[in-house]
């Protein structure tokens, strides 16, 4: 055990999954906050998540497992919440645990919808937390990457650099490597962007672009997620660091990306609701261009946002996935 600090992650999916394999390596024991009770159940006899990474077995005498979210957020004082940004706010409502003294981290790739803020922020907001004991996960870093023990880099993001350095070292292994940042807000911002970029890849694929038109959409799509970023939170970036280009590339080019997976579907013609419903898991990406797109309307002067402006007539306008791509083609460099 690396320090005397509990962990718990809350929520029971890939990223969730695989971050409680990267505790694992760690601690002594691992709170584990999920709601199926079908999947605590499951854990507890065969030793791996029914549903996803189902290859990663756990020694489940590690693990603290519960389906009560104030049982493990009274037990531990680094809350890792891995909960899709759809359903953390309805999750977050059972929670009556004092958690002001914790330090809570986001592995949540989007903004909670009702209340329109990142999750650093409604934490702050809702259960004061302060600034100093927020932190975030961010990649380049797929779950089944992880579950594989293959090579990968995570940046932990905090004010507090000594608590991201003891979170990062808690999250290491001889196949992950950390590094610190103190950019939370804008490495939580390019964790949501990447997903929405990694869309229209997706769709782009799925409409029959080459690889050449890929990599301009890239590029693009960079130097876009640059201009919102500063827009929204003015300081020092490299925009090319791992956090914000690296976690961009590999959400819109790997195969194990549920986002182009689900843009993919979407430029072959399926509908929004079908590709939903025929993937097992949540694309982030989906509620993420909401959010981005009502976040730039609200300010007096827009940012100019050509590809997630495409990706949100797509998604929420109904408008034909070959006609707005056309269009887009033409407003890239």
């Amino acid at each position: 055990m690396i320090d005397s600090k509990k962990y718990a992650v809350f929520g029971a999916g890939s990223w969730a999954t695989a971050i409680v394999k990267m505790l694992c390596e760690n601690q002594d024991e691992v709170g584990w906050y999920m709601r199926s009770v079908y999947t605590k159940e499951h854990i507890l006899k065969e030793q791996h998540n029914p549903s996803y990474l189902s290859s990663v077995e756990f020694h489940t005498e590690q693990l603290k497992l519960s389906n009560d979210i104030n049982e493990i957020a009274e037990w531990a004082d680094i809350l890792i919440f891995a909960i899709p940004s759809a359903f953390m706010y309805s999750e977050l409502e059972k929670l009556t645990a004092d958690i002001n003294q914790k330090v809570v981290v986001s592995a949540v790739k989007g903004i909670i919808p009702e209340s329109g803020l990142l999750v650093g922020e409604h934490f702050h907001d809702i259960y004061k937390i302060p600034f100093e004991n927020i932190a975030v996960i961010a990649g380049p870093c797929h779950a089944e990457e992880v579950a594989l023990e293959r090579l990968s880099y995570l940046t932990i993001s905090c004010a507090d650099a000594k608590k991201a350095q003891a979170i990062a070292n808690n999250l290491s292994s001889d196949y992950i490597k950390t590094k610190i940042s103190d950019d939370i807000i804008g490495v939580e911002y390019a964790v949501m962007l990447k997903n929405i970029y990694a869309i229209a890849a997706g769709i782009a694929h799925g409409l029959g672009y080459g690889d050449n038109f890929q990599s301009v959409l890239m590029s693009n799509a960079i130097r876009e997620m640059k201009r919102f970023i500063k827009k929204m939170h003015k300081m020092k970036r490299n925009i090319n660091n791992s956090a914000y280009l690296g976690d961009l590339l590999v959400t819109g080019y790997s195969v194990f990306s549920r986002n182009r997976m689900f843009g993919n579907m979407i430029g072959k013609g399926y509908t929004v609701k079908s590709a939903q419903m025929e993937m097992n898991m949540v694309a982030e990406g989906y509620y993420a261009t909401k959010s981005a797109f009502l976040l730039n309307e609200k300010n007096s002067k827009k940012t100019k946002l050509p590809i997630i402006n495409a990706v949100y007539d797509v998604l929420y306008e109904n408008k034909n996935p070959k006609k707005v791509f056309n269009k887009l083609t033409e407003k890239l460099d």
